[in-house]
C-alpha cells in the first residue's frame, strides 16, 4: 500500500470491504433477481449494498451520492445537486455475472470534485484485491503499486480487453474477422477490466459504451497507473456524453497511439 495513504482513501477501502463481507458476498449463489426498465439485471445484493454504502460513504464526505440503482431523475438531481463534490457508486459492477454464479465482479466507489474523479476504490471480494487510487498520489492494489506488469509490444502482440457488446456492428465484425491484436478477453465488469488495464493484464482496452458509475473509479485508477485513454470520437475522454462514453486505452504511449488509430480507421468507416 501506499506509505502515506489518506485516511479519507483508507476509510473507504474499509467501507467497500465491509460492505462486501455484509451484503455482497452472503448472497453470492444465493439472491434473487429481477429486470430493471431498461432490461439489465438488479439483485437484492446490489440494492442492499447501495443501501448500506450511501450512509456509510455520506458519513466521510456529506455530500450528494449518485448510484447505479436510483432512477434517472434521481440520478440527475443528485448530479445537479452535487456539481461540487460528489459519491459516484456502482454497488456491484458486474451484476449478471454475480447473478448467474460468474465470480467476476466487483464494487466500484469515486468520490468527484468539480466533475472529474479525485478518489477512487474499486474492490473484487472475490480475488480480495482493492485497487485504489488518489489523484497525483498513483494507484495501488492492496499493498502493491500499479502497474504490476507493464510491456512494450506492438498492436499484433497484444492482449486485448475488448466488450464487443456495446460497439457498432460494423466495428465489432472487422475486430472479430480480422483481429488487429493476438488475444482477446471479456470479464463482463467494466470496473474490473479498468483495473485490469491498470495492472498491465490487458496491454489494450475498449468498451463501446460505460456509464459513469462503471468509468469514474476505473478511469481514476488508469491513470494514477500510467495509462492512456481517450474515447472513440474524442482525444480527450470527458468531451461529449457525462453519462455514458466509449474506451479506448493502453498503458504503453506508442501502443496507445497504434490502437486508437486502427480504432478510429475502422469506427469512421461506417
Amino acid at each position: 500500500m501506499n506509505a502515506n495513504p489518506s485516511a479519507l482513501l483508507t476509510a473507504t477501502v474499509d467501507i467497500v470491504r465491509t460492505v462486501a463481507a455484509r451484503e455482497v458476498m452472503p448472497r453470492f449463489l444465493n439472491t434473487t433477481e429481477s429486470r430493471k426498465h431498461d432490461g439489465s439485471v438488479v439483485t437484492e445484493a446490489d440494492i442492499a449494498a447501495q443501501r448500506a454504502l450511501e450512509p456509510m460513504l455520506r458519513g466521510l464526505v456529506d455530500c450528494a451520492f449518485v448510484g447505479e440503482e436510483m432512477t434517472r431523475d434521481e440520478q440527475d438531481q443528485a448530479w445537479a445537486d452535487g456539481r461540487g463534490t460528489l459519491w459516484c457508486v456502482d454497488p456491484i459492477d458486474g451484476t449478471s455475472n454475480f447473478a448467474c454464479g460468474l465470480p467476476s465482479f466487483a464494487i466500484s466507489v469515486a468520490l468527484m470534485r468539480a466533475g472529474r474523479p479525485v478518489l477512487g476504490v474499486i474492490y473484487d471480494p472475490v480475488g480480495d484485491e482493492a485497487f485504489q487510487a488518489e489523484v497525483g498520489q498513483g494507484a495501488w492494489v492492496n499493498a502493491r503499486r500499479l502497474p504490476l506488469r507493464r510491456r512494450t509490444v506492438a498492436l499484433r502482440q497484444a492482449m486485448a480487453g475488448i466488450e464487443f457488446k456495446r460497439l457498432d456492428r460494423a466495428l465489432a465484425a472487422t475486430l472479430t474477422a480480422n483481429a488487429p491484436y493476438c488475444s482477446q478477453r471479456s470479464y463482463g465488469s467494466s470496473a474490473l477490466e479498468w483495473c485490469y488495464a491498470a495492472a498491465g493484464r490487458f496491454d489494450v482496452y475498449l468498451h463501446g459504451g460505460q456509464k459513469l458509475w462503471d468509468f469514474a473509479a476505473g478511469w481514476l485508477i488508469f491513470q494514477e497507473a500510467g495509462g492512456q485513454c481517450a474515447s472513440l470520437d474524442h482525444d480527450d475522454f470527458w468531451t461529449g456524453e457525462l453519462w455514458e462514453k466509449s474506451v479506448i486505452a493502453a498503458l504503453d504511449p506508442t501502443l496507445f497511439i497504434e490502437w486508437k488509430a486502427w480504432l478510429r480507421a475502422h469506427h469512421r468507416s461506417r
